[in-house]
């Protein structure tokens, strides 16, 4: 596999969304738009398929690749959650506790 990258290439591979996880310590993460907010408890992403939220323990970003959409998280992962427009109250309630 190729892993050099030009701009086209950069440009399709955000279409893409990808979660890889190792042995619940380590998160490679695709199709990442923007990096909403983190803390060593939660990270908030936003990605081509919607808003991901990450929570553990000892949380920290090892790799972040703004052009390409890549997000790499070591830690411990608890939850994965997914909060999708359609959800709405639940979203609502969601956004509403992340960010008082």
């Amino acid at each position: 596999m190729n892993q050099n990258y030009d701009s086209n290439t950069a440009k399709t591979s955000t279409l893409e969304h990808d979660v890889i996880m190792r042995g619940r310590r380590l998160l490679d993460i695709t199709g990442v738009k923007q990096v909403e907010s983190f803390d060593n408890e939660e990270f908030l992403l936003e990605t081509v398929m919607g808003f991901l939220s990450i929570r553990g323990q000892n949380l920290q970003m090892k790799n972040l690749d703004v052009e390409k959409g890549i997000v790499s998280i070591k830690g411990k992962v608890f939850e994965l959650i997914y909060v999708d427009e359609q959800s709405g109250e639940k979203a609502k309630g969601f956004f509403s506790k992340i960010f008082r």
